[in-house]
């Protein structure tokens, strides 16, 4: 079975800021790389589109043996452990977004964009996505791929039946605010017993930070996860539980998936990829699906990177490749092959993203994933952002799932964090 691009942003977490690059010492010998001609790029099941690297291959053919290879597993931890090897390192790699605040601090084992001409491309992608993968230093180590814009999932004819307003622009305009958006969730579980508006209380906790411009350390290294931005969403995350708009199901599992089918989940809070993993998940609710905003400004979850290690032994070379490939015709075609949603926003007036979507009753999906690409706060991620807000993560699942009492899960998830903030040097 094809891992979801969900179940891709899950395993990415597993690894912390401790396991960065750290252990790649500066100032060492070129490692042994590819010649110009024989070129290697790495990525991950679904972090490219077939078609684009197969038209990479056709036009740069005469000047470039251009090997794409698709590496399984802990993409991460094999990329880290071939460059502290210094031995068949790609010219080319791609970093997953989650990920990519951890490979900035390391930036000079990549090559600076910037001394291969990116500045001038600049304009062609969003501000936001684009200041992702530029180092504190000025360093640019990664090329923009893709953005995952978060939406409001929604099943049209149930929340008709719940009375609820059920026409996308409708649901945006009346669920713009998280008081709205509960009661909503109150109004559906009255009208249809045994429904619930979202599976669980982390899809609050999370997009509420993701829509902010702070996550959990700032630029200097202090731990800002016990601030009232977090609190904020912890705090909407439990009222969320309180007010009974999340159920008791665990994302993924069986009794999930039938819920969604039956209509007993027929809500969630998700990113543009995850029209794919409801496609391919739940096939059987094709047609009852609308895709509206998400309450007050949008998030974002997901979306990658091409780097040039300094493993390449032609920089100039791979640059043009890479410029080429994620230019805003190819990552339109990129959007259709693998459901990578552009950070070009030219590429949103293109054909292939204006097609009506019978997936989700013909509605042209674009018009509100696109527009949410384009408001995503910029915003500060810190190498140790994973690893200081995942203690956060867990203890407010605790909550959800487990009936923990909420204020002692934060005082819990406060007092793990003191203690990993000590251990990587982060001030608290």
């Amino acid at each position: 079975m094809r891992l979801s691009r969900r179940g891709l942003l899950r395993a990415g977490l597993a690894g912390t800021a401790a396991t960065a690059l750290g252990g790649l010492a500066s100032g060492c010998a070129v490692p042994t790389g590819s010649t110009g001609r024989n070129m290697v790029l790495w990525y991950w099941d679904g972090g490219l589109g077939d078609t684009v690297l197969k038209k990479a291959r056709a036009r740069y053919d005469s000047t470039v043996d251009l090997q794409a290879i698709k590496i399984g597993g802990y993409y991460r931890s094999k990329l880290i452990t071939t460059m502290t090897g210094r031995a068949h390192i790609p010219d080319i790699a791609g970093l997953k977004g989650e990920d990519m605040a951890s490979y900035l601090p390391d930036a000079d084992q990549f090559v600076d964009l910037r001394t291969l001409g990116a500045g001038k491309y600049q304009d062609q992608y969003l501000p936001w996505k684009w200041e992702q993968g530029i180092a504190d230093d000025g360093t640019m180590v990664g090329f923009p791929i893709d953005c995952g814009p978060v939406a409001h999932y929604y099943q049209y004819q149930v929340f008709r039946r719940a009375g609820l307003p059920y026409e996308p622009a409708d649901v945006s305009r009346e669920l713009s605010t998280w008081e709205k958006f509960f009661a909503a969730g109150e109004q559906l579980k009255k009208r249809i017993p045994g429904t619930s508006l979202l599976t669980d209380v982390n899809s609050v906790f999370e997009n509420i930070v993701q829509q902010g411009a702070k996550r959990y350390v700032d630029k200097d290294r202090h731990f800002i996860g016990d601030q009232e931005h977090v609190r904020h969403a912890w705090d909407l995350a439990v009222q969320a539980k309180r007010r009974g708009i999340v159920s008791d199901l665990v994302t993924g599992t069986p009794d999930q998936i039938s819920a969604v089918d039956s209509g007993k989940l027929p809500s969630q809070l998700g990113a543009s990829w995850a029209s794919y993993d409801i496609k391919n998940g739940n096939p059987r609710t094709k047609g009852r699906w609308r895709i509206a905003d998400m309450p007050v400004r949008p998030a974002n979850n997901g979306g990658s990177f091409l780097s040039i290690t300094k493993a390449c032994r032609e920089p100039e070379q791979a640059f043009e490749i890479v410029a080429w490939m994620l230019n805003a015709a190819n990552q339109a075609s990129g959007y259709v092959d693998a459901g990578l949603f552009p950070s070009t926003p030219a590429s949103y007036e293109l054909k292939q993203l204006r097609a009506p979507d019978p997936f989700f009753g013909g509605q042209v999906t674009t018009d509100v994933f696109g527009p949410a690409a384009q408001k995503i706060a910029i915003a500060y991620n810190s190498p140790y952002d994973v690893a200081l807000g995942q203690p956060i993560k867990d203890e407010i699942k605790n909550v959800g799932v487990l009936g923990k009492d909420p204020d002692q899960a934060w005082s819990d998830a406060m007092s793990k964090c003191r203690r990993i903030a000590k251990h990587l040097g982060v001030d608290y």
